[in-house]
């Protein structure tokens, strides 16, 4: 028995200097940003020409509205693989048709007018909730978030991208002491990290910043009631370890949390 867990935290370790090792050495060649943007202090910023996939507006070069329908689908999610044990409950997650919003909400669609093209950052959730709705639209559930982010794949993909990869020109994530540092850190521009988009052309759904989902997470303690904890999906740009950008990771918070690291994007009907 001790041989066998040694050999599994051998793996691990392994496992996760290796990833460590990848997105260095990615960070390194200069890679981490998509054709078109310009690494500036771990940033990828749009230069005046104003790259795809965001567009010329009238407040500058900012991401388009452009919501993409997610088929119905049903998946099953479960400990599949040693870095869900312990943190994955086997279930099933079902969701209707509905619209996504292609990219995470920008400081632009928020009415900001300086780097607009940043994903928007430190919301409450009612603020999210009330953002979603004069958009015509609401908060995902964390189970219609799993299945935009898995496409509808059955079993799920362990990243929107695929299953292996996590690596700086994939995501905004290590952005704080972790292994894409490369400057001070804070969400970084959407649609900048092509490479991580999934199979629906989803944008930043892994890192940049982690995005309120509707409902909450079970209530914690046994010592009296304990309000329950929002949930926000994706992992964010300080997330230090790749097995955190996993469909299934979440992030627990209160919902009137002003965090850095978390952001949104909203659905639609079909």
């Amino acid at each position: 028995m001790r041989r066998t867990i040694a050999a599994a935290i051998v793996v691990v370790a392994v496992g996760i200097a290796v990833a460590l090792g990848l997105a260095r050495r990615d960070r390194d060649k200069g890679a981490h940003c998509g054709p078109g943007f310009e690494a500036h202090e771990g940033r990828c910023l749009a230069p005046r020409e104003c790259p795809p996939p965001l567009a010329p507006s009238s407040h500058g070069c900012d991401a388009p509205d452009v919501r993409v329908l997610v088929p119905a689908a049903s998946m099953t999610i479960g400990p599949s693989d040693w870095e869900a044990e312990g943190r994955v409950a086997p279930r099933t997650v079902r969701a209707e048709a509905f619209r996504v919003d292609a990219f995470e909400i920008t400081r632009g669609a928020m009415g900001l007018r300086d780097d607009v093209a940043r994903a928007a950052s430190g919301v409450t959730r009612d603020e999210a909730e009330a953002l979603c709705h004069a958009r015509g639209g609401r908060l995902p559930t964390e189970d219609e978030w799993m299945i935009a982010a898995a496409s509808g794949a059955n079993p799920p993909r362990r990243y929107p991208w695929g299953d292996t990869g996590a690596v700086c020109r994939r995501a905004a994530w290590g952005l704080r002491n972790g292994p894409c540092d490369d400057g001070p850190g804070g969400p970084d521009t959407v649609g900048a990290h092509p490479d991580g988009d999934s199979p629906l052309h989803l944008h930043d759904l892994a890192g940049n910043v982690a995005e309120w989902v509707a409902g909450a997470a079970p209530e914690k303690g046994t010592k009296g009631p304990e309000a329950p904890a929002g949930i926000a999906k994706g992992g964010d740009w300080s997330t230090r370890l790749a097995t955190d950008l996993r469909i299934w990771a979440r992030i627990e918070l209160p919902t009137g949390a002003r965090d850095p690291r978390v952001g949104l994007r909203c659905v639609y009907p079909p």
